[in-house]
């Protein structure tokens, strides 16, 4: 299964909220944003010291059809404390040879960050064709993308980074977007 069954989470949603979390009262307020929008899903970054226990809350909820990922991994030491809390799915920033070995053995959904045309080559050689597009802002958003889809017509990407209310639907449109992240749902 390609990359431990990301393409179903991808696909089911089309937008991903990405949250940093501070503290538990941040939790109830996010997630309240994030299903008014009929938004079903969270990725939750490793960037404050209260993110591992936003997790564990999130994951102890239970809530109905709702996937709880992890954000802004960056060592094999956090994809081990993720699998501990039950995690959904694993998004880096980026990649490389030794994280790219526990994230194929870690039986969770995931999805590497590249940004350039090397990047995505390493990523193919590793067997992943879903990637995070990240920054996007930073890196020639969808005019990138669709250069990267002439280039390499079997990746699919969700671009993060500088995605906005105003921009996400323009993402969307083109054949080799599954989904976006972004934080401005969460505003």
């Amino acid at each position: 299964m390609i990359q431990n069954g990301i393409h179903s989470i991808l696909k089911n949603n089309p937008v991903i909220p990405v949250a940093t979390i501070n503290n538990a009262g941040d939790i109830d307020n996010q997630i309240k944003k994030i299903q008014s929008a009929g938004i079903k899903c969270i990725e939750v970054t490793l960037r404050t010291d209260f993110a591992l226990e936003a997790l564990r809350i999130l994951k102890s909820q239970n809530i109905p059809d709702f996937s709880v990922g992890v954000g802004t991994v960056i060592h094999p030491d956090q994809i081990n404390k993720v699998k501990d809390i039950g995690v959904d799915f694993i998004v880096s920033p980026g990649l490389t040879p030794k994280l790219a070995q526990h994230l194929k053995q870690a039986d969770i959904a995931f999805i590497p960050g590249v940004s350039t045309v090397s990047d995505i080559m390493k990523g193919l050689e590793e067997g992943f064709t879903f990637f995070k597009f990240f920054p996007a802002n930073l890196f020639g958003g969808i005019n990138a993308l669709k250069t990267y889809g002439q280039l390499f017509p079997q990746v699919t990407f969700c671009p993060t980074g500088g995605i906005s209310e105003q921009t996400f639907k323009d993402y969307l449109e083109e054949p080799n977007i599954i989904s976006v992240g972004g934080s401005w749902m969460l505003k």
